[in-house]
């Protein structure tokens, strides 16, 4: 089988790119390098059941050139964070949205058997329920929701006008080893953690009781997986919770972390925490049903926030530069 990865070089993508390629499958990876990077396929490039394309899901012919003889695509391709897209809404929105009808498209045309794309909790917006279920859903508040949640209209159009099967996973705060911790943008784990190392305060958005299901990215690669496999009807063409199905406030958070960290270096243990002003955008709580992703899709996340946080401290001691 021939899978193409949309954003194969970036955190959840090149992760992806490895354990499909370790499983035997074709790999095509499809990247502009805007915020992946090369050196996340290292161990990929030596294959010869990889191929790379440097392409921009912005140009409809860079499409339909990876999906050349593919039979599924997980299109991970897309420009994360929220103040990224209140800063610059323009350019998240010809990414996230005119980007990926250009890859429905595309894989429309080439006839692909199922297309498993990241959707994002962030779709949830200002519904307070806890815990969301995939049914119920607020309104967006950020750009960045506003374009993930298109995405999933856009597939359930394509589903049903064109027969293209479609799942989208709504991703809950993914960390794991490759994830970037540099760049304004960076995402709270691994910027915390390199901060940590460096003996720096790293800073709270607010009080610290907000909370997330902070998700391993080994559970991610497992429901990508069931996504794409599936045999069952009654699971494609709809959207799934993809979380360890708990939460963690970031005051708990920072706690974990320095236990973690403090393994490896003692000096973290006394390392302070500032507290800032709580940022735009931001949903207060977090916390996801998993019980359709499991009737559905025989999804068991192996790995609970304290589980994948020994795992990623070690990986991010050892590979960080200091």
């Amino acid at each position: 089988m021939k899978i193409l990865i949309t954003g194969g070089a970036g955190f959840i993508g090149s992760n992806l790119s490895e354990y499909f390629l370790n499983k035997g499958y074709q790999v095509v990876c499809l990247d502009n390098f805007a915020t992946g990077h090369r050196y996340n396929l290292a161990a990929c490039f030596d294959n010869p059941n990889f191929t790379l394309i440097e392409g921009d899901i912005r140009n409809l012919s860079d499409c339909q050139k990876a999906v050349e003889g593919v039979d599924y695509v997980l299109h991970q391709a897309a420009l994360g964070s929220v103040p990224r897209s209140i800063n610059d809404p323009i350019t998240t929105n010809d990414v996230n949205v005119s980007g990926f009808l250009n890859m429905l498209t595309a894989s429309r045309d080439a006839k692909v058997k199922r297309f498993v794309y990241a959707a994002s909790s962030s779709t949830y917006g200002d519904s307070v329920g806890l815990p969301k279920v995939e049914e119920v859903i607020g309104k967006p508040l950020s750009p960045y929701a506003i374009t993930k949640y298109v995405n999933e209209l856009y597939a359930e159009i394509f589903s049903k006008t064109y027969g293209l099967e479609t799942i989208g996973l709504r991703y809950f705060n993914v960390f794991g080893r490759k994830q970037d911790p540099n760049g304004a943008y960076a995402a709270v784990i691994p910027k915390f953690v390199m901060q940590f190392m460096n003996y720096e305060s790293p800073i709270i958005n607010g009080d610290g009781n907000y909370s997330r299901d902070f998700t391993y990215i080994d559970n991610v690669i497992q429901m990508n997986e069931l996504a794409m496999t599936t045999q069952n009807p009654e699971a494609i063409n709809t959207v799934y919770n993809t979380a360890f199905g708990d939460r963690t406030t970031l005051t708990q958070l920072v706690g974990l972390l320095k236990e973690n960290l403090s393994a490896f270096d003692s000096k973290i243990g006394d390392v302070e925490v500032i507290h800032g002003s709580n940022r735009a955008g931001d949903i207060p709580h977090s916390l996801a049903s998993i019980k359709k992703a499991k009737k559905l899709l025989g999804y068991e996340p192996q790995f609970s926030i304290q589980d994948g946080l020994k795992e990623a401290v070690s990986w991010y001691y050892n590979n960080l530069k200091r």
